[in-house]
């Protein structure tokens, strides 16, 4: 038997679709390494089709913070074309990875931290779980805060400048304090409702945001008087030098806007029908859902430079200056519709399989969810979105490149050393084919960490040192995606085959 080979395994059940279960699923049930939330999905219960993975990225799409990614680029001096352009190319890119990680889930029904415990070990797949649960802790935090935002405004055109111009409290009024942990609960109900539910917000709430989004940007075409003084306005970085000094970091930080999703997407594609229906699925969601958002973004903000002299990049404080209260108050209902989509799918699901990960026996979906939302609020979000530069290169640019060696190391593993073959029960056993060395492998940790080091090594701007933290990998950093990327997969590859697993000084398996 090879490295990549499996020996016949009487403990699953190969479809003829090639979908895979596990025969007799009662032998890890209740197990230390197992709980509800972790164990393989059943093949009579991967009920998710096409629609509901197009839906799904529709919802997770049409948000504020896909808005500022273009808008920022416009802020930050691209015109139209060159911003629609870094977009659509990044969501190109990040479609593969994103498309190759997914497979497992679908074949297998497991989560992405049960997926990555093939490669890290069955311990070692809380490295790569915990990193991308506390980006995603911001990010839900993030999204919170601007949701928050946004009913802060509604209540503000109803209740009048006493509630907008309110007593301040650390740097803020208390109302939008307020207005913020209000959306935070409703959030949180949510949560409570398990993934099922979240399912179906999505289905119906992707069609409202869509239709909100387009409300805007006609209503600040026509305030403009038509597409032709938007399109007229010209890049203030020309096509030179100045262009594409701010291209690369942007695209790296455009790329890592989904790099989380590009790790984790197994959790969603555990429920597919098949691998047509999340590969069509996703096609049909991500790219051209995230051209559409930007194309949107970008002809409302040039726009508002346009109407009001001025870039206004937050579409919350754009609703703002609509004199009618009506239009106000449904706009900001949509964007607080599109915000909470999006959070709850993209930022609550990975964390809660993956802080359940760490601690199986006492967390589940619901108390995981509950866990993530807490630490949101920690993490300050308030703080991150600020400056388009810190949320494009500090934010995006810095945690893009750890993500990507993690990307790096499940590619390699899956498809490269695999060769897309994993053995279930395996996965949550000790002493198992994935135990390695008292449960971690030390290839995937060094080529996770060596890579980490490479892409973000480097970095400068925003809360880093100018001349980069490691100042030789400075000139990386504007790379950062694809640098970790291409070094996770690479020193991967090269240690298993330079140190191969020895599976006969595996202690004898047992289900923990």
């Amino acid at each position: 038997m090879t490295r990549t080979e499996l020996p016949e395994d009487e403990t699953q059940i190969v479809h003829p679709d090639g979908r895979v279960e596990l025969n007799a699923p009662e032998l890890i049930a209740g197990t230390k390494y197992a709980n509800g939330e972790l164990v393989p999905t059943p093949v009579n219960e991967r009920r998710w089709t096409t629609y509901n993975y197009t839906a799904l990225w529709m919802g997770m799409a049409h948000n504020i913070p896909s808005y500022l990614l273009a808008s920022g680029l416009v802020a930050l001096g691209m015109n139209w074309l060159q911003a629609f352009l870094t977009i659509t190319l990044a969501n190109i890119i990040v479609l593969v990875p994103m498309l190759l990680n997914s497979h497992a889930g679908t074949k297998y029904g497991i989560p992405f931290p049960v997926f990555a415990r093939a490669f890290y070990g069955v311990r070692g797949a809380n490295l790569p779980a915990l990193l991308r649960a506390f980006i995603a802790c911001g990010w839900f935090g993030i999204q919170t805060w601007i949701g928050g935002q946004a009913i802060h405004a509604i209540v503000g055109k109803l209740a009048g400048a006493g509630w907008l111009e309110a007593s301040p409290l650390a740097g803020h009024p208390w109302t939008l304090w307020l207005s913020f942990g209000f959306f935070w609960l409703v959030q949180v109900i949510l949560i409570m409702r398990g993934i099922d539910g979240l399912r179906r917000f999505e289905n119906w709430a992707a069609p409202l945001v869509t239709v909100a989004f387009l409300a805007l940007m006609i209503w600040i075409v026509i305030q403009a008087g038509g597409f032709g003084p938007i399109f007229s306005e010209e890049s203030k970085l020309g096509w030179g030098p100045g262009f594409w000094t701010i291209f690369a970091p942007s695209l790296m930080g455009m790329i890592a806007f989904w790099a989380t999703l590009s790790l984790n997407m197994p959790d969603f594609t555990r429920f597919s029908q098949g691998q047509k229906q999340q590969v069509r699925g996703q096609i049909l969601g991500l790219p051209t859902t995230m051209s559409f958002i930007a194309l949107v973004s970008i002809i409302t903000t040039s726009g508002t430079i346009v109407v009001y002299g001025e870039a206004i990049w937050d579409p919350v404080l754009l609703a703002t200056r609509f004199e009618n209260p009506v239009v106000v108050i449904v706009g900001l209902i949509m964007a607080i519709l599109a915000t909470m989509s999006c959070n709850v799918a993209a930022n609550v699901v990975s964390p809660s399989y993956d802080f359940s990960n760490a601690l199986p026996r006492w967390l589940n979906f619901r108390t995981a969810g509950l866990v993530t939302a807490i630490i949101g609020v920690i993490i300050q979000p308030w703080r991150l979105i600020t400056d388009p530069n810190v949320y494009i290169f500090a934010w995006l640019g810095f945690y893009g490149g750890v993500l990507a060696s993690i990307a790096g190391v499940l590619i390699a593993g899956y498809w490269f050393v695999n060769r897309t073959q994993i053995s279930l029960i395996d996965l949550y056993k000790v002493g198992g084919r994935y135990w390695y060395a008292g449960g971690w492998n030390w290839r995937a940790v060094v080529a996770t960490l060596v890579g980490a080091v490479l892409a973000v090594g480097g970095a400068y701007g925003g809360p880093f040192p100018a001349g980069g933290l490691i100042g030789f990998l400075k000139p990386l950093y504007d790379y950062s995606w694809a640098i970790g990327l291409v070094a996770g997969f690479l020193i991967y590859l090269a240690l298993t085959y330079a140190a191969p697993v020895r599976r006969a000084a595996v202690a004898p398996a047992s289900v923990g």
